[in-house]
């Protein structure tokens, strides 16, 4: 059991590893500018960037709060703006955007837990703590053995 955090924790930056390489094609940068998307030639490779940033931040549990904070940031704006079934004129296009729709909302929900919970035991941030304590516990005695030395 004390490895679920940091299997879930894999598995939900899975996605967004796995999709930034895409978000630099040509094709989805084409399809993001006949939706709308202003500047689409840079937003879009911008995301992928973003999406590979936070995802490894997640997957790594290095500063996983703010990367899932990051993640927010980016996926309200994606998810109104690329999954807006409510405005499809064609009914399988409208499903589609939907079950999207969906997804993101439950992806927003895991970002926001991992944004309140942290990254779990099994996690850089954990490490960089524990080892930080340890170099402040060190110097601590460091100082009070030479004190005492003086005295």
């Amino acid at each position: 059991m004390k490895y679920t955090v940091l299997f879930g924790r894999i598995m939900f930056a899975f996605i967004f590893l796995s999709a930034s390489l895409n978000l630099f094609s040509k094709a989805t940068i084409n399809f993001a500018a006949s939706a709308g998307v202003q500047l689409a030639p840079i937003a879009v490779p911008l995301s992928g960037i973003i999406a590979l940033l936070d995802g490894l931040s997640i997957a790594l549990g290095y500063k996983a709060k703010l990367g899932t904070w990051l993640l927010v940031l980016f996926l309200v704006p994606v998810t109104f703006m690329m999954h807006n079934f409510w405005a499809a004129t064609n009914p399988m296009t409208a499903q589609i955007r939907m079950v999207m729709f969906f997804k993101n909302i439950s992806i927003l929900g895991a970002a926001l837990l991992i944004a309140n919970f942290g990254s779990g035991p099994f996690s850089f941030d954990v490490w960089l703590a524990k080892r930080a304590a340890t170099k402040g516990t060190e110097k601590v005695y460091s100082n009070a053995s030479s004190v005492s030395k003086n005295q």
